[in-house]
């Protein structure tokens, strides 16, 4: 019996024996920590625009044609009739079908309002047509030959440039060195040192073209031709420039 005592007493003096040496001999747990840094930076956006004129050398325009006839059928005879007539003829100057397009085609009856039941007492139906001149010296002839040919009204013309590469390359150029004549301007006045450059956009703000209703169509005292002047058109862009301060 005393001997299992002893036994038993020397297994725990031995057991928190090797527990002192491992906890003062071994290494210590590793502790993993995830630490992130972060880096304010201080930017400031400036702005520059940049316009450059261009000469249009395109025009979209729109013709009108109205008909009116006692029935449906008679009046779209005699509308389709003028479409096919303004079509021919302006192919003859050197328009193409992607050129000519037909829009807003419409028959609507008219009504005798003093009666009732009202009665229709005929139709009258209506279409523009769409004409793309890519050639301005014709543009004139084509407005001339529309209206001889059947159009009772011209609409809005409006000139455009077919490719604004250029310019939009000469008005970027403009709005950038505006910009970047604003950030060196504001650096010095405000004391700081212009950083790199960390953003660019820029925004177009298209061409503006030139509006001239058949109203205002220059004609001659003792001719009835058509001088239209497709002018100037302004291509307009905004760059922004993102920069640190330092």
């Amino acid at each position: 019996m005393l001997n299992k005592i002893v036994y038993i007493l020397t297994g725990v003096v031995c057991f928190f024996v090797l527990l002192f040496i491992w906890a003062k001999f071994a290494a210590p747990i590793p502790l993993a920590v995830s630490s992130v840094t972060t880096t304010k930076t201080d930017t400031f956006n400036v702005t520059g625009e940049g316009k450059v004129s261009a000469v249009p050398d395109m025009a979209i325009i729109s013709v009108g044609i109205t008909a009116n006839a006692s029935t449906v059928r008679d009046v779209q005879g005699q509308i389709n009739q003028v479409i096919n007539q303004i079509t021919d003829a302006e192919k003859k100057l050197g328009l193409t079908d992607k050129e000519i397009q037909t829009q807003n085609y419409s028959i609507n009856p008219q009504y005798n309002f003093q009666v009732n039941p009202q009665k229709i007492t005929g139709y009258t139906a209506s279409t523009s047509l769409q004409l793309k001149v890519n050639d301005l010296g014709k543009l004139n002839e084509v407005i001339d030959t529309a209206t001889a040919n059947g159009a009772n009204s011209v609409g809005a013309i409006s000139f455009d440039v077919k490719d604004k590469t250029k310019a939009q390359d000469e008005a970027r150029q403009q709005a950038v060195a505006e910009a970047k004549a604003k950030a060196q301007a504001a650096a010095q006045a405000a004391g700081f040192n212009l950083g790199r450059l960390v953003n660019y956009s820029e925004s177009n703000n298209n061409i503006r073209p030139v509006p001239l209703a058949m109203g205002t169509a220059e004609k001659s005292d003792t001719s009835s031709v058509t001088s239209v002047q497709p002018g100037s058109t302004e291509i307009d862009l905004t760059v922004t420039l993102s920069y640190e301060i330092q």
